[in-house]
């Protein structure tokens, strides 16, 4: 996405941690990791949460996988000859076609937001990579100021919530997955930690 200048003050510490998840889900989903990249995950550690469990299971994986590998594994799963073995965009998951109605209903809110796309990329916006950059972008101010919890509810329940959470539950089951199995599950936790901490929240 195209940023504007990230604002640094008045968010919290806790909303700080959730926007570099978010970033760090939609740098993996947007390419292959790079060696520095794989070493970041490697050296991620975990507790004995959920997340915690599925954070150390990305590091244990990530500390065996080379670039080489994980790229032909992103190429298989998310390119391949054609197309890959998953679609990541919500128009697929939530209409079974590409470029349907709910990536017209994403421009419009992103359009709203003061949100562009970069002009080096061609992907279709409502792919999980760049909604997981948006959501994040949004957390921490990054295309103004940081937008208000209720803000991050109305756009998370309209454009991740129904479709993510099914995406990364594939990645985890997908044939292909090594590497991307335990982003996925990763990605589903936070997408169920997400989901409840929103349900909580007024609005």
């Amino acid at each position: 996405m195209n940023n504007a200048a990230e604002t640094a003050t008045n968010v919290p510490a806790e909303d700080r941690l959730r926007a570099d998840f978010y970033n760090f889900l939609g740098l993996l989903l947007a390419g292959p990791p790079d060696q520095i990249v794989l070493d970041q995950m490697a050296g991620l550690t975990g507790d004995s949460t959920d997340l915690g469990q599925a954070i150390g299971g990305m590091a244990r994986v990530a500390r065996v996988t080379k670039p080489a590998t994980a790229e032909r594994e992103f190429n298989a799963l998310f390119i391949g000859l054609g197309r890959g073995e998953l679609l990541p965009y919500a128009s697929y998951y939530l209409t079974g076609f590409l470029n349907e109605k709910p990536l017209a209903q994403l421009r419009a809110d992103m359009a709203a937001r003061g949100i562009t796309r970069a002009p080096n990329v061609y992907e279709p916006q409502d792919n999980i990579a760049s909604l997981m950059e948006m959501m994040a972008g949004m957390i921490v101010g990054r295309f103004g100021a940081p937008a208000p919890l209720n803000d991050q509810k109305t756009f998370w329940t309209r454009h991740i919530g129904p479709w993510a959470g099914h995406f990364y539950t594939d990645l985890e089951a997908a044939e292909h997955s090594v590497l991307y199995a335990s982003v996925g599950t990763a990605g589903r936790v936070f997408m169920e930690i997400e989901r409840d901490g929103f349900r909580m929240t007024a609005g």
